[in-house]
Parts: structure tokens; C-alpha cells; sequence
């Protein structure tokens, strides 16, 4: 009976060691730390995510985007029952008047809305968000965490890293404060920050997945924050923040088989961002400097000779970017690159990945030098390059206006199209100094066409206009008409002299 209460004793106390255990554990899970002075928390140590959260909600916005209604000029093939059944005798004539099996529809296309999310990254109203957020919006509206509404204008857009630059006129507003993300390590808390599905501002946490992951594909830079804090539609252009609640990097996009989160987002770093944003407001457009090469990363191109049965050479290095391609006159061919190089290193810093490269020099202009480390034959080299911009040179480039052409533009009425038998077209008046004047173009002429895209508004125009004059060849092809029905092909370069 002695050894039976002995034995009771032994238990209790084991069971109250065991609670006040978790008492323990209860009370310290739920302590607020003080704010850190890094933005990781200390290993083994609790993350307060509320401070972050307080600090950064102010400075995320949801933006509303509008696309008015348009009127459109479609083609479609003509079902051929379609008219024998409706006119089989033919007594109303051909209705496509003899011209191919095609029939031209107008058609009106309905009032479009979306949403996405922002970031004000200064008092005086400058906000980030992603391009496509606001890609091809008639009307957009900030609305603030305190429910004030501003009307925005585009200040200026980047395809290439999907980031775009808002304004509203505003004063003192909750700038968000910008943080390195080049300091970010892999493991670290983070929270995402936005408006998905429309539900109103969310908070989301998850850590750091990887850095400078590549998703492939397009003409883009692409060098993402990867993290498993949930991010989903409408997420686009909102903020991820470290545990100081500061920015390091715009939310962007999510890999998912179903649409919806399902463990992975990603988040452009702020310093691609930074670049971007000094640029629009400096110059209007992105100041992009290019080595001129293609490739990939190499164990990439190494997979893909195993893949193809093909032996791997030897490179001698297991890491790097392969070069597939020199391009002729770009600065990697002056410097002396050639196709078979890996380059291992950019200004001292080892490069793994091409996402890596793209992320470095996403904050370099054209006529900066940067030097090269690479293998050739397993031979080290040293290579310094002048990088340049996308036309070959290391000007600064400018986003041109319709000011180029050197005429008035002014959409056909309907009388012109009538006459014409045209659907739509930008009429030239008043030709004076200007690009269209060099390319021979006359008053009168009615452009339908420009690089391929139907020239519908004046709008248009100013798009394709602006897209060429950026682009390595800035030169606009026209097809167009006289009023005399004679059809005619101009080529406008865009070039200043």
C-alpha cells in the first residue's frame, strides 16, 4: 500500500511539471517581442507578425481599374450553308462582294471592371503596382485602408518587369518604407499584403521559399521573391513586407494548376523596383542596359543534352550561365564573348542562375561597365563590357510622342469610310517636320495599320508610336490608303538624328 502511494505521488508531480510546461510555453508564444533591428527574427525565437502588419497596412491600396466599352471590327470565316440557306438563289448578291470567305463584324464589347492592389511609396502620392493591374484601364481609383478614394493617372508602365507607376495628387500620405531585398534570406518571415478576390485588405504570412527563381519564357525580366505566403487574384501590386513591416518586394503572380493559391507567390524584388520607378519618373521609360547575349542557366543546357542523349562536355564548372547566342552588335561581342562561354561571376559577385544576371543588371543604364568573369574551354578570362540599350548604342531612350510624326491625326468620319469602304482609319493632316514627312507621307492619307496592329483611334497611334521607339528596331511599318483609293506601305523610322 506504501509503494501503491508512492507511486501516486511520482504521477502528480510528473503531471504538474507537465502543465506548468505549458503554461510556460503559453505565456512566452504570446509575448511581444520588441521590434528588431534586423528583419529576421533570431533562431529558435517567436515572430511578432502584428507589428509588421500595423506598420505596413496603411501604405497598401486597392486600385480599381475601368475599360469603357469599344466598338470592334472582327473577322470570322463564313459558314458556307450560311447564305445558301438564308438567300439560296442569291438575289441579295454576294455579301462579302467577291472578297475571300471572310466577313467583317462590328462588334461593341462590354464596360470591363477589375481590381488589384497598390503600394504608396511617397507622401506625395507616387504608388506601385503591377502592370497588368492597370494595363489598358479608361479609369483608375485608389482607395486607401481609411476608405479615401483618389483618382490616378499613369505616370508610366514596364512590361518587361510588369511593374507600373501611379499618381494621385495627395499630400502626407503613409509612405511605405523601402527595404534592401537584396538582404533577404532564404527562411524568413514575410507577410503579403492586398486585396484578393475583392474581399477587402488582406494579411497572409508565410517565409522566404527562394530567391531569384525564374518561371521562363517571354522577353522579361524575371528574377522573383518565391514565398508560401498565400497570394492570390487581386493580390497583384501589393506589398510583401519583413518583419519591420517594411517593402521588399511588389506581389506579382502565383503558380497554381487551379487559379487559386495552392502554396506558391511571387514577388518582385525591390531592387528591380527601384530602378523602375527612377526611371519612369526620370525619363518617361525604362533605361534597360543589355550584355547582348542569350542563354540560359547551365545546368539547364547540361539537363538538356542528357535529355537529347547527347554527351556533356567537360566546362569545368558545374554552376553559371551558358551563352547560346552573341548577338553582333551588342556589347557582349565587342567585349569578346562568344557562343560556348559560361559566365560565373558579374563584378565579383558568383552568379548560378541567368535569373541572378537579369536581377544585377536591372539596376544598371546603358554606358555602365561591369566586368565579366567566364570559362572558355575551361580557360578563365576577365571581359569589361559597356552594356547598351536594346538599339546598340548607349544613348538614353526616350519614349517618343505623336510629336515625332510632325502632322495632325485625326480618326476617319463616316462619310470617309463610306467612300472608302474602310471600317476605320487615322486620317493625316497638316504634314510638317517630322518623321512621316521623311518617310514621304502626304496630306490625306489614311493610316490603317502600324507594325501590324489595326490603327482604330488616335490612341492607337500614340501606343504604337511609343512601343517602337523603344524598341532595338524603332521604326513604324504603315499601311494605309489615299482618298483616291490607291493603297500604300511606308516605313517611319523613329529615330532622332
Amino acid at each position: 500500500m506504501k509503494k501503491l502511494s508512492n507511486y501516486l505521488v511520482y504521477a502528480m508531480c510528473i503531471i504538474a511539471i507537465a502543465f506548468s510546461a505549458g503554461s510556460f510555453v503559453k505565456v512566452y508564444a504570446n509575448q511581444t517581442p520588441l521590434a528588431s533591428t534586423s528583419s529576421a527574427a533570431p533562431a529558435g525565437q517567436p515572430v511578432d507578425l502584428t507589428y509588421a502588419a500595423d506598420k505596413a497596412l496603411p501604405s497598401v491600396v486597392t486600385i480599381k481599374v475601368v475599360q469603357n466599352s469599344k466598338t470592334q471590327i472582327i473577322e470570322r470565316q463564313i459558314d458556307p450553308f450560311e447564305d445558301f440557306f438564308s438567300d439560296p438563289f442569291g438575289f441579295f448578291g454576294n455579301p462579302n462582294n467577291g472578297q475571300g470567305n471572310t466577313r467583317k463584324y462590328r462588334q461593341q464589347t462590354p464596360k470591363r471592371q477589375g481590381s488589384g492592389s497598390g503600394v504608396i511609396i511617397s507622401s506625395d502620392g507616387y504608388i506601385v503596382t503591377n502592370n497588368h493591374v492597370v494595363d489598358g484601364a479608361d479609369e483608375i481609383t485608389v482607395i486607401l485602408t481609411d476608405n479615401r478614394e483618389f483618382s490616378a493617372k499613369v505616370i508610366g508602365t514596364d512590361a518587361t518587369t510588369d511593374l507600373a507607376l501611379v499618381k494621385v495628387n495627395g499630400k502626407d500620405l503613409p509612405a511605405i518604407t523601402i527595404a534592401d531585398s537584396q538582404k533577404l534570406k532564404v527562411g524568413e518571415w514575410v507577410l503579403a499584403i492586398g486585396n484578393p478576390f475583392s474581399i477587402g485588405t488582406t494579411v497572409t504570412a508565410g517565409i522566404v521559399s527562394a530567391k531569384a527563381r525564374s518561371m521562363g519564357g517571354g522577353n522579361v525580366v524575371q528574377s522573383f521573391i518565391q514565398t508560401d505566403a498565400a497570394i492570390n487574384r487581386g493580390n497583384s501590386g501589393g506589398a510583401l513586407v519583413n518583419t519591420n513591416g517594411e517593402l521588399v518586394g511588389i506581389n506579382a503572380m502565383l503558380y497554381s494548376e487551379t487559379g487559386s493559391y495552392s502554396g506558391y507567390g511571387f514577388a518582385i524584388p525591390t531592387s528591380i523596383m527601384n530602378k523602375v520607378v527612377d526611371d519612369l519618373k526620370t525619363y518617361g521609360t525604362v533605361q534597360r542596359a543589355l550584355i547582348g547575349i542569350q542563354g540560359s542557366d547551365l545546368n539547364v543546357y547540361t539537363d538538356g543534352l542528357k535529355d537529347q542523349g547527347k554527351e556533356v562536355p567537360d566546362f569545368g564548372v558545374v554552376n553559371g550561365i551558358y551563352v547560346a547566342k552573341v548577338d553582333e552588335d551588342g556589347a557582349g561581342a565587342s567585349a569578346g564573348l562568344k557562343e560556348g562561354d559560361v559566365i560565373t561571376s558579374i563584378d565579383g559577385k558568383n552568379l548560378k542562375a541567368m535569373a541572378e544576371l537579369q536581377e544585377y543588371l536591372a539596376n544598371k543604364r546603358p554606358g555602365d561597365k561591369v566586368t565579366l568573369t567566364y570559362l572558355r574551354n575551361k580557360s578563365k578570362k576577365t571581359a569589361t563590357v559597356t552594356l547598351k540599350n536594346a538599339q546598340g548604342n548607349t544613348k538614353v531612350v526616350k519614349s517618343a510622342d505623336l510629336d515625332v510624326l510632325g502632322a495632325n491625326i485625326r480618326e476617319v468620319n463616316a462619310e470617309e469610310k463610306k467612300q472608302l469602304e474602310i471600317n476605320y482609319g487615322l486620317k493625316v493632316a497638316k504634314v510638317g517636320n517630322g518623321a512621316l514627312k521623311k518617310a514621304r507621307i502626304t496630306d490625306g492619307f489614311i493610316i490603317l495599320n502600324a507594325n501590324d496592329a489595326p490603327m482604330r483611334t488616335v490612341a492607337d497611334l500614340q501606343e504604337a508610336v511609343k512601343s517602337a521607339s523603344t524598341s532595338k528596331d524603332p521604326v513604324l511599318y504603315i499601311k494605309g490608303i489615299y482618298p483616291t483609293g490607291k493603297k500604300a506601305y511606308f516605313v517611319v523610322e523613329l529615330t532622332e538624328e
